[in-house]
């Protein structure tokens, strides 16, 4: 049976991605019976569009595969804890379950309200934290 780390590792991949592309490198995968249904990186700067954000790109994705709008039976991996808008949207999609890397001090959703997302909704969080941190950093080291 795969882990959480196995799937924040494959989170973190779309991260590199997203960092190769001179993207903030966040990374999701949307997970369904053990089976990743969607993989997703940031891509506000290559669309841009400030809505384009990794879990907001694997909500859609994961929807299409799913066949409808909820995701009630998923798990997002995501490297970064999301953001108020993201919270929003997966609250919308009635996630299952959040697991979540690094948290996000100045932007995450827990800083307005634990609350955002579904009553159902469990978080997991500081899954391959230090790794997740430690890309981010390194971006805005390089890039800004």
């Amino acid at each position: 049976m795969l882990d959480d780390e196995y799937f924040m590792r494959q989170a973190l991949q779309e991260a590199h991605v997203a960092f190769d592309m001179g993207e903030v490198p966040v990374g999701a995968v949307i997970v369904s019976n053990q089976r990743i249904i969607a993989r997703a990186h940031n891509l506000t700067e290559t669309l841009t569009d400030v809505t384009a954000h990794a879990e907001m790109q694997a909500i859609t994705s994961a929807a299409n595969v799913m066949g409808g709008k909820y995701l009630t039976d998923c798990t997002l991996y995501v490297t970064v804890e999301p953001c108020p808008m993201c919270a929003g949207a997966l609250r919308w999609a009635q996630i299952s379950r959040i697991v979540y890397g690094a948290p996000d001090e100045k932007r995450g959703y827990s800083r307005v309200s634990a609350h955002l997302l579904h009553p159902k909704t469990t978080v997991t969080t500081g899954i391959m934290a230090d790794d997740c941190a430690d890309l981010m950093k390194l971006f805005f080291a390089r890039f800004r």
